[in-house]
């Protein structure tokens, strides 16, 4: 659950001030979510327990550089991906993030491939999204998605970062995030509707006409 933005804004102020009883309420709000961000990015427990140490020292040592008028969820949310990113690159030097589109900045919807597998569900999206088992299947659904459509599904639709912010953390252009984006969940769509719907449904479009 979200903290309050206006909860935020006094411990944040407090803080500055070096009420440090402030600051670990600060980590305690937001510990969990920053740590379940940066597994899904490093996909590591250790690694991921490394960036929420760095993501709280980086806080520590910028906290006055904050402005107080934006969003403190927001801007831990960059911290902790940009530590995540560097963490990655760091432990990928023979096999480098492609983070830049593999393309140059040509990627666009004319690239976005066809669904293979349509039908409808046998339950409402509420009711899918609800269960745990489905939770796994997305979690396992995303390791096999590429990198660079993971990370954009993961800061747009899991942690909810603006389709500008998302951009910025990534160093790639806003278009090449909605393309990405749009990639990513029509992927996920069709794993999740290969097991979630009925099989009497189903429509294989033919890709040759």
């Amino acid at each position: 659950m979200e903290p309050s933005t206006d909860g935020d804004r006094e411990l944040v102020h407090r803080a500055k001030k070096g009420d440090f009883e402030a600051f670990e309420s600060l980590v305690s709000l937001y510990e969990r979510r920053i740590y379940g961000l940066a597994l899904r990015i490093v996909r590591q427990q250790q690694d991921a327990e490394e960036v929420v140490q760095q993501t709280f020292l980086s806080v520590v040592e910028h906290l006055s550089e904050f402005r107080e008028e934006a969003r403190f969820s927001t801007w831990l949310m960059r911290i902790a991906t940009n530590h995540a990113l560097l963490l990655l690159r760091k432990r990928s030097r023979q096999r480098t993030v492609q983070l830049v589109d593999d393309y140059g900045d040509n990627e666009d919807y004319r690239d976005v491939p066809r669904p293979e597998f349509i039908a409808q569900w046998r339950e409402t999206p509420e009711q899918i999204a609800s269960q745990r088992e489905t939770r796994e299947m997305l979690n396992q659904a995303l390791d096999e998605l590429d990198e660079k459509y993971r990370l954009v599904f993961v800061l747009r639709d899991v942690e909810g970062l603006s389709t500008a912010e998302t951009a910025e953390s990534l160093g790639i252009s806003e278009a090449n995030v909605k393309v990405r984006l749009l990639r990513a969940r029509l992927m996920l769509r069709e794993r999740l509707t290969r097991h979630f719907a009925d099989e009497a449904d189903r429509v294989v479009h033919d890709h040759e006409h």
